[in-house]
This record gives structure tokens, sequence and C-alpha cells, in this order.
């Protein structure tokens, strides 16, 4: 897949895989709207891409609201040969247990992996039908996959989103949509699991400060590296797919 001049949409670039992933882009000509929900550290980000040479927006702000899934994607096309989307941004509120995690925490992991996800493509998929082709790739976990204690809503939201991906892969087949797994990469999900309280944190704490304490995480710079060398490739062999 040849992405040079191409726009794509990235969300979570302030931070972690999200930032690593723009500065690769940026660095393979692709031109880029960035966003997230902490706007000073977007704007570094954003400033970052600029130095490499890429065309460069930012709309901070929480990507499961329509507005702001809207706004994105007008600055896409603004930008010019809008070609798809990234969905990277994800909260986790590890630590409590189901019963435990307020409603609100709760709502917000969901809304964080799924509902973005969804707006999104809501908004983004009558652009690219319109263009007859474009990518959209959606960040998974093999949490998707686990009942982990402490990290309940975020396991139900992998799920739902690696679903929803599978679903647009059917619906609109024209769209090379897949599910990209990063693995274990030291990011701040992982310094919030290692530290959790709550009813799953000690289960946590075994887990994640195990994969620390035996080198076993993936820096961000590596992860983005690993999404790069499948996008560079023939990415219809992923359509449909959970890719690891």
């Amino acid at each position: 897949m040849e992405l040079k001049d191409k726009t794509l949409i990235l969300t979570g670039a302030s931070g972690g895989i999200g930032w690593a992933l723009a500065l690769e882009l940026a660095r393979a000509g692709v031109n880029l709207v960035l966003n997230a929900r902490r706007a000073g550290p977007l704007a570094e980000a954003a400033r970052d891409c600029e130095g490499l040479g890429a065309k460069v927006s930012q709309v901070a702000g929480d990507a499961s609201q329509n507005r702001i899934a809207d706004t994105l994607v007008t600055e896409a096309v603004n930008l010019g040969d809008f070609y798809g989307f990234i969905h990277a941004a994800g909260v986790l509120h590890p630590g409590p247990l189901l019963w435990e995690l307020p409603s609100a925490h709760f709502r917000e992991v969901l809304d964080s992996h799924l509902t973005a996800g969804y707006e999104l493509l809501r908004a983004a998929l009558p652009e690219l039908l319109g263009r007859g082709e474009g990518l959209a790739v959606f960040f998974g976990s093999y949490a998707a996959e686990s009942n982990l204690p402490g990290i309940g809503a975020y396991n139900v939201a992998k799920a739902a989103e690696e679903h929803l991906a599978r679903q647009l892969a059917a619906e609109a087949p024209q769209i090379v949509s897949f599910v990209f797994r990063p693995g274990a990469t030291e990011t701040r999900m992982q310094e919030q699991a290692r530290e959790a309280k709550g009813g799953g944190a000690l289960v946590l704490h075994r887990v994640f400060r195990g994969y620390h304490l035996r080198g076993e995480l993936d820096s961000p710079a590596q992860a983005a590296k690993n999404l790069m060398r499948l996008l560079k490739k023939d990415t219809h062999r992923l359509h449909g797919k959970i890719v690891s």
C-alpha cells in the first residue's frame, strides 16, 4: 500500500504508540490529522510531525463524540487525498473489579475504544466509499480473549472493538479494515496497571510487573514500526483479520 502524500486520521497521538506511530507515518510521507484528548502533548506531537515534512492538522477532544469525529474527517478532506484512519486511542482504568468500577469509568473505557471507533467509521465511510478504497485500522489486544480481573471493562471494550472492525470489513469490502494487536508495550497503561488499586490489583501487579521485570515489553517505537511494516505490504490480505 502506497501511503505517501495520502491523509490519515490518527487517534491517541498524544503519547505512547500513537505518538511513535505519528512520527513513523510522517517519515513515510503521510499527511496527518492527529487527535487526542490532551491538547498540550497533542500539539507537541503535531510539531514533531511537521518537522519531518508532513502536513498536519490537530483536533483535541474525545473522538467518541460525533462532533469531534466529524471535525476529524472534515480536516482530513481539507488536507487532501483522505485515505482512512487508525484508531489507537484508549483508556484502561485498571484495578477495580467490575462491580467496584464507577459507572463513569466503565463508560469512558467503552467510549474510548468502541464508541470512538464507531464514530470514526460513521464519519469517514461516506468519503472513503466515494473514492472506492481506503484504510481502517483498529488497535486490538489479547485482552479481547481474556477475563483478567481488574481490567474487565477493557476486556469487554477490546472484544467489542475487534468485532466492530470485522463487521466493517464485512459491510464495506472496498475498505481494508483490520485489527492490529501490538502486544505488550511499555505505555502509560502498563504503568497504570503496575500501580493499580482495587479488587483486581494483586493479579494485575503480578502480571504487569512481571512483564516489566522479565524485560518482555516492546517500546512504543517498536510497536509502531511493526504496524508500519504491515502497512507497507499488500494490506488486502489483512482485510477482516486480527494481526498480532
